[in-house]
């Protein structure tokens, strides 16, 4: 099985999740989400990069369940994720965001922006004023 995304959480409270580039499928989709969920496991602040640059276009069922993820970790993302910033380069990928948030709301702030200095700068701005 070929990853969905890499998880990286060696600069925690900022984790990164990077997409391959590969397909969503039935087998590395459901691993993608249980890895971004144990990025909580520690309870504390935390924000999140997801580099969206290789991302291919996910369907509908993927959508769906990224959704029904956000909706069932709702409160965790509220009680520690201070910030979510999206780098999306890709006008197609950036309306399937769009997409996912209208079937459920993202329950963090967020940035969508197109560049990864944008989108570090944003995460560590929001960490340091959740601890102001």
């Amino acid at each position: 099985m070929k990853k969905y995304a890499e998880i990286d959480q060696s600069e925690f409270p900022v984790v990164k999740v990077v997409f391959t580039g590969e397909a969503a499928q039935a087998d590395n989709f459901p691993l993608y989400l249980e890895e971004v969920k144990q990025s909580y496991d520690s309870k504390t602040a935390l924000a999140i990069i997801f580099d969206a640059s290789k991302a291919v276009f996910p369907g509908i069922t993927y959508q769906k369940m990224q959704a029904q993820w956000l909706k069932d970790n709702a409160q965790l993302m509220k009680d520690f994720c201070k910030g979510t910033a999206y780098i999306i380069p890709n006008f197609i990928i950036r309306n399937v965001l769009q997409a996912i948030f209208a079937f459920q709301t993202q329950s963090a702030p967020y940035l969508v922006c197109s560049s990864y200095s944008e989108a570090e700068a944003w995460v560590k701005k929001q960490l340091l004023s959740a601890e102001g």
